[in-house]
């Protein structure tokens, strides 16, 4: 009988168990295939149309405003204020309202007894109703409570401004991105139609060659190796089209424009060297108090300070202020309404106990804070000397590649001259043809790195390409104060006052 009852209840206690089991359902494909209708049409939704050839500063500007990375920084600093609002409230006193019902199914009776002789002093009595309707109305202020989170309201602060210097970064890195990406796909641009039009001629002239080889016309092996020149021809053709091809895609994918939507890009006129007016010296103090990183660090380290003094607040005692109203309906009371008022101190001996731990652990995070952002320091400083020998390097390899890209476009032209004049076969003129498309390749690659290096060295001291303030968020007002500020870093002014 014992052996059936444990089994009886050990059988419940399964089933209690397993009723009490939560189980997670996979998701629909319908759902997902509906939320990615929806993620398309609201990735690129309230954008404004291209009405034109696109500018570096229009698209730097559509990146700004559009990019989904850019977006994402601007909601959580939108949520770190919200949080440091919630934050706030943590200062106010404690308050608490309770009302209810109080019943039970007897009388709440009581008697008593005396202590010397043990016999029954008081018949049973009661001095409380079955039934009552009962509401308090209590609040309790901390003054060590408040203390400490107003300290943790200012941590909640500078959170928040950490936040933003990470969308500084963001920004700063979008920014880059798309220059490099505009300066390829303009090359791209330039030469697409160039390498077309000559894979065509390749390709035509194998075709040409391989109808000649069929009929047995001419020697067999040099027909081959002419095609085989040809091939190897068409195998560099489509490396350089590879390599360009894909860069209005990027750009495209940084300025939130649908994947495969055709645009130009305008034009830009003859291929100007940037001139850097900055000493180097005047950019490394730029850097080390305008780049993101390092801001961000200051406020990492008047966290951890003030870490430290919501560690000193806890040894102290805390003083409590309370005052309360409560109603209670029992009929045997004289006042079932009153109020109640007081003033207590606490002071929790463990906090003494492990504060000078905790202070400890405080300042050690001081300590490092200050560690990393003097490692920081350096480092940037490094990155800002890399991107001004990288600049220089960049300019240095444009001008030689300009040099061999003029040879190279002479040598062709007096190549088609002989050609013309039948001196020479058609695979010895696409041979220079190509050698002069490559050097246009490599000209406007390094000129696209030249653009790249110049504005990776204002983007290494951490300056803002936008003002604080914008008299409006259109793609115009923004394309143009980018223009300005760059106008600006190349005469030589990199803050509004210098």
């Amino acid at each position: 009988m014992n052996n059936s009852r444990k089994l009886f209840s050990i059988s419940l206690l399964t089933l209690a168990v397993s009723g009490c089991a939560v189980t997670s359902e996979p998701i629909d494909l319908g759902v997902s295939e509906q939320r990615a209708k929806s993620d398309l049409v609201n990735m690129f939704r309230d954008q404004q149309p291209l009405s034109g050839p696109l500018t570096l500063h229009e698209a730097m500007a559509r990146a700004i405003k559009y990019n989904l990375e850019g977006r994402l920084k601007i909601m959580e600093e939108a949520l770190a204020r919200r949080q440091l609002d919630l934050a706030s409230f943590d200062m106010l006193p404690r308050m608490a309202l309770e009302a209810g019902y109080v019943g039970r199914d007897n009388v709440s009776a009581s008697s008593s007894e005396s202590i010397r002789t043990g016999t029954e002093s008081l018949e049973p009595s009661t001095s409380q109703d079955r039934d009552r309707d009962v509401a308090d109305l209590t609040m309790v202020w901390n003054v060590l409570d408040f203390g400490v989170s107003y300290v943790s309201a200012k941590q909640q602060a500078d959170q928040r401004l950490i936040v933003q210097e990470r969308r500084r970064k963001v920004v700063h890195t979008i920014v880059q991105d798309v220059r490099s990406a505009y300066w390829r796909a303009l090359a791209a641009d330039r030469l697409l139609q160039q390498i077309d039009n000559l894979m065509a001629r390749v390709d035509k002239a194998r075709a040409d060659s391989q109808q000649l080889s069929s009929r047995r016309i001419g020697d067999p092996v040099e027909a081959l190796g002419y095609q085989r020149a040809l091939i190897e021809a068409t195998r560099q053709l489509e490396a350089q089209r590879r390599a360009l091809s894909l860069a209005k895609t990027e750009l495209a994918t940084l300025i939130n424009l649908p994947i495969g939507t055709d645009f130009s890009l305008a034009a830009s006129e003859g291929y100007a060297v940037p001139q850097l007016n900055i000493e180097l010296g005047q950019l490394e103090e730029v850097a080390l108090s305008h780049r993101p990183e390092l801001r961000e660090q200051d406020y990492q380290a008047r966290i951890s300070a003030a870490e430290t003094r919501k560690a000193m607040l806890r040894l102290l005692p805390g003083l409590e202020f309370s005052a309360g109203g409560h109603y209670d309906s029992n009929s045997f009371l004289v006042n079932q309404s009153w109020a109640d008022y007081g003033v207590k101190v606490t002071w929790n001996l463990f906090n003494v106990m492990s504060g000078p731990a905790a202070i400890d652990v405080a300042r050690a995070g001081e300590a490092v804070a200050d560690a990393r952002r003097q490692a920081m320091s350096m480092a940037i400083l490094a990155q800002v000397h890399v991107a001004n020998a990288n600049f220089n390097e960049a300019a240095r390899q444009f001008e030689t590649s300009q040099q061999l890209s003029r040879i190279d476009t002479q040598i062709a032209e007096q190549m088609r001259n002989r050609h013309r004049a039948q001196a020479i076969g058609e695979i010895e003129l696409i041979q220079a043809e190509l050698n002069a498309l490559q050097a246009d390749l490599r000209r406007d690659l390094a000129y696209a790195e030249l653009r790249n290096s110049y504005g990776q060295l204002f983007a290494s001291t951490g300056l803002d390409p936008l003002p604080e303030t914008l008299p409006s968020t259109d793609l115009d007002s923004i394309a143009e104060a980018l223009a300005d500020t760059e106008a600006q870093w190349q005469q030589g002014r990199l803050t509004p006052d210098s």
